[in-house]
């Protein structure tokens, strides 16, 4: 299969609704033109921030295909994949890969939590890169599935040639470390917080997808970079200044959040889909003085 690098930053780009929550693939189209400006390694379409589970089958692809119309050659995109069942996986995969996706990220089944083991959890990620025509990656995200898979089931699933990498949004180094001890050298694990990319870079992750790098993403790519150019002082700082508004887009407010500061900075956040609720006005305020106080270097509107 063919070797992507997987280096650098990526947007895990929220899904553009209107109003009254229908698919809007202009704006995802918008979004990463205006984006595209900055040096990031490229897009991911359908992640958790994309609000993946949300969507049907025909606006998932939808949602791919205007994502790919946009992408700039030489940026990747990815795109999330993950269902519950296997055969769903595995078709929505191959639909994605049709429409332009470099690669899949795929988040572990968890509706049947109590029967995802490490022996059916490493068969279906076996099954979904058998049958893949482009590269897999794993997705850890167990503040919303419930499920934090071991290193060691992660280090099974690397075996397979047709999985690349792993985006690990637990925040555990120790197991990013322990995972890249103990596979092939071009497994490449991706940081899935902008709150502990540093300590992932350190611990040998290779970049990082990262919801605050739709609205800082300047300052993402600066944390990289003074890390791959060895400025320790530097990447320490960057990394410090990020974490209050990280939290605030992520664990604390979420996906609504993050779609009040896109709105903020120029870009489009537009809406969530329910049960996802918008903002209150008292929490948009909050999120707006969250944005002029954190010394980040926030996205810019073109010609600003």
């Amino acid at each position: 299969m063919t070797h992507l690098s997987f280096r650098g930053i990526f947007p895990p780009l929220p899904t553009s609704f209107d109003r009254d929550e229908n698919l809007m693939p202009e704006k995802i189209r918008q979004n990463i033109t205006q984006l595209s400006e900055y040096d990031l390694s490229g897009f991911l379409i359908l992640g958790s921030n994309g609000e993946q589970v949300m969507l049907s089958e025909s606006e998932k692809i939808e949602a791919i295909a205007a994502a790919r119309e946009a992408i700039p050659p030489g940026k990747l995109l990815l795109a999330g994949t993950g269902c519950q069942s296997t055969r769903e996986t595995i078709a929505l995969t191959k639909a994605a890969a049709a429409e332009g996706a470099d690669a899949v990220l795929v988040i572990n089944p968890f509706y049947y939590k109590g029967s995802m083991n490490h022996e059916e959890l490493v068969r279906h990620y076996y099954d979904v890169a058998d049958a893949s025509p482009v590269p897999v990656l794993v997705y850890n995200m167990p503040g919303n599935t419930g499920i934090d898979m071991t290193a060691a089931a992660i280090i099974d699933m690397a075996s397979h040639p047709n999985i690349a990498g792993l985006k690990e949004s637990g925040g555990n180094v120790v197991k990013m470390g322990e995972v890249l001890r103990n596979v092939k050298p071009e497994f490449r694990v991706l940081a899935g917080g902008a709150g502990f990319l540093l300590p992932a870079l350190a611990m040998g992750a290779s970049g990082g997808v990262l919801a605050s790098a739709n609205i800082a993403p300047q300052h993402c790519i600066d944390i990289y970079k003074a890390f791959t150019t060895g400025e320790a002082d530097r990447a320490r700082y960057l990394q410090q200044r990020i974490i209050p508004l990280n939290a605030a887009v992520t664990s604390k407010w979420g996906v609504p959040a993050l779609k009040v500061a896109m709105d903020h900075v120029g870009l489009w956040g537009g809406h969530v889909r329910r049960p996802l609720l918008p903002c209150g006005d008292r929490l948009k305020q909050q999120v707006v003085d969250l944005l002029s106080d954190s010394e980040l270097e926030i996205y810019n509107q073109p010609g600003e």
